[in-house]
C-alpha cells in the first residue's frame, strides 16, 4: 500500500508508468504495452465492484480508450490506474512462428 497526494492506494508504487497500447482479447482479458516497453496479460474478470460491473457488457469492454496512459472505458466513466495493472497482470511474450 502507499499513499500520493493523500490518496492510499493498494499494491506497490510502480514510477511513472503508463500504458501506451492496450488489446482487448476474449474472456475479458486485455493485452496491454507498458511505457517500458513490456508486454503484460491483465484479466478484468478480476476487478470487483459495482464500478467494473459495465465490462461484462462485450461491447463495452471491447471499446477501450487510451487517455494520458490510462485505459478508460464507457466515455471514462471507468478506469483503473496503470499502477495497478502492472502489477496486477502477467508477463506476455509473444510465441515464436516457427
Amino acid at each position: 500500500m502507499y499513499i500520493v497526494n493523500d490518496i492510499c492506494y493498494a499494491g506497490e508504487l510502480v514510477e511513472d508508468i503508463r500504458v501506451t497500447e492496450v488489446k482487448p482479447l476474449r474472456g475479458r482479458m486485455m493485452l496491454v504495452t507498458f511505457s517500458t516497453g513490456e508486454k503484460r496479460l491483465f484479466d478484468t474478470t478480476l476487478l470487483k465492484g459495482s464500478a467494473f460491473e459495465p465490462l461484462k457488457d462485450e461491447k463495452i469492454f471491447m471499446a477501450p480508450v487510451l487517455f494520458h496512459g490510462v485505459i478508460t472505458w464507457n466515455n471514462g466513466e471507468i478506469d483503473i490506474a496503470p499502477e495497478t495493472v502492472y502489477v496486477e497482470s502477467y508477463p506476455y511474450e509473444e510465441a515464436a512462428v516457427v
